[in-house]
């Protein structure tokens, strides 16, 4: 299967996983707690596995690391080729109702992210991006209403000259990023939840995204494929691309952006 294809194949997993996380989203639900104490619902295990149902469909021979089954103890062995799952990012978006989770597929290879999906639910915004044929795209879906998706291009937008628009988690926000930020002229700072805020400066609506705290790799993977096809670039603490397939698919602290060449993070 081409690229192309198994991008459209991810497209349309993420919108069947997203509707029936909204619907879910939209009554009642419980939330429990994993071993790590992150919080789970039902969302999380359903998307996924209609995820997963998907992925064994269009593309058999690809490992899939994913979530929820990661948290069950079931990680596959480690491939110069394997998908990424993250089936609702910005859980606790999701829990306190704020509309701001995302479904996110991507597919790395040579442990970079080459195919990268983002599907937000409540609003029906939908990115994606092909790194390879430096091809990024959103549509607007009518969240209730399957239909094709519309694309239009998006692109990083040059600095503005009046200050950057930074993006920070609204959930894990620390001192840490706020300091780093303080090494910058910011015209505006928004707190965005989930993988969002990589979107927001692929759009060209934001300049600069540090993430000075823990995260997976399944939480950027999706969003840093849509950013870099869109001209981005995330970079980990040494100044390298972000990479994947890393013990235990932890990242290190990481800085993105747009156009602008941000500074270096301390360790």
């Amino acid at each position: 299967m081409s690229d192309g294809s198994l991008l459209d194949a991810l497209v349309a997993a993420a919108l069947q996983a997203g509707r029936a996380a909204h619907q879910i989203y939209q009554a009642d639900f419980t939330v429990r707690t994993k071993a790590d104490d992150s919080p789970v619902t039902a969302a999380d295990q359903l998307a996924e596995d209609l995820i997963l149902r998907a992925l064994a469909q269009h593309a058999p021979g690809i490992a899939v690391v994913a979530e929820e089954q990661v948290a069950a103890g079931h990680v596959p062995a480690p491939a110069a080729e394997f998908f990424l799952v993250d089936p609702l990012d910005g859980t606790q978006e999701f829990i306190h109702r704020r509309g701001e989770f995302t479904v996110n597929i991507a597919l790395i290879r040579a442990a970079q992210p080459v195919l990268g999906v983002v599907y937000a639910p409540v609003s029906g915004a939908l990115y994606v991006g092909d790194v390879a044929a430096g091809r990024a795209q959103r549509a607007q879906l009518d969240p209730l209403q399957p239909a094709a998706p519309a694309f239009e291009p998006i692109r990083v937008r040059a600095v503005p000259a009046a200050g950057l628009t930074a993006v920070a988690s609204r959930s894990h926000r620390s001192s840490q990023t706020d300091a780093y930020l303080a090494r910058y002229r910011i015209a505006q700072l928004l707190s965005v939840g989930s993988s969002l805020k990589f979107c927001m400066l692929a759009c060209g609506e934001a300049d600069l995204y540090p993430r000075l705290g823990p995260t997976m790799e399944w939480d950027t993977a999706a969003g840093q494929a849509v950013l870099v096809a869109a001209g981005g670039a995330v970079f980990a603490a040494d100044g390298q691309p972000l990479r994947y397939g890393k013990p235990q698919f932890r990242n290190p602290w990481f800085v993105a952006s747009g156009t602008l060449v941000p500074h270096g993070l301390a360790a």
